[in-house]
């Protein structure tokens, strides 16, 4: 073809996808959604269409979070229970006996920042930072294995122009990651009931909150007075912001520790070119699938599962020691034991959006150990005390490990003093016993 009539390979690319994207082609955008682990809802739909036009018109990279963002807010904006103002000024003074029934139960610092009454649009907007900061390192994997699988399957003579293809599909993959993070988050927004309810530290180290309307439907099908329910979740929530307020080494630890394990994750590109090579427009469901459960992320490494067992550990410490100093606090509420083993319940499930973002990002937010944890935490305070149990947050050096969660006999007698011997010391005692028995006494 004649040099002015010819587009460039990269042109032609783009040319091609905005065609796809404005319909013309027999690829119905509800599949496309579909494939993309979205729902079938026409505004999502209309939006998705829209914003991977807006990625191919990008001369940018990364990861649109303001998307994120975006998406989130609107799913929380939707079936709003008003909650009444006798109810909030229920919940605000459930907050202030709560920090009264605290100051019995431990010895952590108290907050400096008056708890809030959240909406779920508020909780989404101020928790948006942290997951994004757990999701940014597998949003950058899948969007270089995009690009890797597209350098390899091009064709030699398109080398030239393969930077900027490459760079339309990380802005399409991000664009994808993007909306379905926001997905998540915005249903996770009508599940949690409180700031600390997801177990990570969402909100500021300083800060409690409560979403009245979720309180509402988490008490919906409980045969227990909601006053009883304000007061123990209010108990729960201040008791999780106390403590990292108190450890204030605590929070970036824990958030430190879920990054470092996020970037050990790497996205199966042969899965992926195998999912290319057999995708069906008609038939999005193998793709949505492998999109939504977690089929592109490889088996942890050895690495990454060690890094998973110190985080568990401590993810299991903190929910323990929550569980005790609550139950501690509550104990003049009636039914503080059956509104502790529907908390129980929920945790140990999870909801369907904390399931999705585990197979999202790859990171189970629940503990294993957590009853262990708990009788461990229970076990101290009965043998050294609340005052003495909370010291052990002081500093990370003196945070029990798992080892004391398995063997708490020994963590008490290392706070007591009494120093367990191996089999040297038992060695070394028996000679110097030995030895002092041969000598003279002053009597003899």
């Amino acid at each position: 073809m004649p040099d002015d009539s010819r587009e460039e390979p990269e042109d032609e690319f783009r040319d091609m996808l905005r065609e796809f994207l404005a319909g013309n082609t027999n690829i119905d955008p509800a599949k496309l959604a579909s494939a993309a682990g979205l729902p079938n809802d026409p505004a999502v739909i209309a939006q998705l269409i829209q914003q991977l036009q807006n990625a191919l018109q990008s001369s940018g990279e990364g990861v649109n979070w303001g998307l994120a963002l975006e998406q989130a807010k609107g799913i929380a904006a939707r079936s709003t229970i008003v909650s009444l103002p006798e109810e909030r000024a229920a919940l605000e003074q459930a907050f202030h006996v709560a920090e009264l029934w605290l100051d019995d139960a431990t010895y952590v610092s108290e907050l400096i920042t008056p708890p809030r009454l959240m909406s779920r649009s508020e909780w989404v907007t101020a928790t948006m930072a942290v997951w994004t900061q757990l999701a940014e390192p597998v949003a950058t994997s899948i969007a270089n294995a995009l690009s890797e699988v597209l350098r390899q399957q091009a064709p030699e003579e398109l080398d030239d122009v393969m930077a900027g293809a490459s760079t339309l599909m990380r802005n399409v993959g991000g664009t994808l990651f993007a909306m379905q993070l926001g997905q998540v988050v915005g249903q996770l927004s009508t599940e949690v009931v409180s700031g600390g309810d997801v177990g990570i530290p969402l909100l500021e180290e300083q800060q409690a909150a409560i979403i009245p309307q979720n309180v509402i439907a988490f008490g919906a099908d409980l045969d227990i007075p909601v006053d009883q329910i304000h007061l123990y979740l209010a108990v729960r929530e201040l008791a999780h912001a106390r403590l990292f307020r108190h450890a204030r080494w605590l929070r970036l630890r824990l958030l430190s520790s879920i990054t470092e394990f996020a970037r050990g994750i790497r996205i199966d590109t042969e899965r992926l070119e195998e999912l290319a090579a057999e995708f069906d427009p008609e038939n999005p469901e193998p793709l949505r699938e492998a999109m939504t459960s977690g089929a592109l992320i490889p088996p942890k490494s050895e690495e990454q599962l060690e890094a998973l067992a110190s985080l568990e550990t401590m993810l299991a410490l903190i929910e323990g020691w929550v569980d005790v100093v609550t139950a501690e606090a509550t104990k003049r509420l009636p039914k503080s034991d059956a509104i502790a083993e529907t908390v129980r319940r929920r945790r140990a499930s999870g909801g369907p959006a904390e399931s999705a973002f585990a197979a999202l990002v790859g990171l189970e937010l629940r503990p294993r150990r957590l009853r262990e944890a708990a009788a461990m935490w229970q076990a101290v305070t009965d043998a050294v005390g609340a005052k003495e149990r909370d010291a052990l947050w002081s500093q990370p050096d003196l945070v029990p490990t798992s080892e004391d969660i398995a063997d708490p006999a020994a963590l008490i007698a290392r706070m007591r003093g009494e120093a367990s011997m191996d089999d040297v010391d038992r060695a070394i005692e028996a000679l110097l016993g030995d030895d002092t028995d041969d000598r003279p006494h002053e009597d003899d």
